[in-house]
């Protein structure tokens, strides 16, 4: 999979709410109501991530759950981080 340019980064960035660029990796940070929602998240984003075999970085705070996407393999942001990052969009509202 081939890195994506700057300017086809900032173009799927405004596709994606809340998503920023963060040096070479996008990112967001979830907020749910408690920590076993954050952690209930986290279960379905590790089971997205293992189907699709992409693995995002994650940090989880209580209630707050950050998720950190690039393409190690290509060294940097690809169609496969934004395609994981509305999965993620999507599986925050719930099952």
């Amino acid at each position: 999979m081939e890195r994506l340019t700057e300017d086809q980064i900032a173009k799927r960035l405004k596709s994606l709410q809340e998503w920023n660029l963060n040096g070479g990796e996008i990112q967001r940070t979830f907020q749910f109501k408690d920590f076993l929602e954050s952690m209930r998240f986290v279960n379905r984003i590790a089971d997205e991530a293992e189907r699709v075999q992409h693995h995002p970085d994650i940090l989880v705070r209580w209630n707050k759950v950050t998720l950190t996407l690039s393409t190690h393999d290509a060294g940097g942001i690809t169609e496969k981080d934004f395609s994981l990052a509305a999965q993620a969009d999507a599986l925050a509202k719930g099952p």
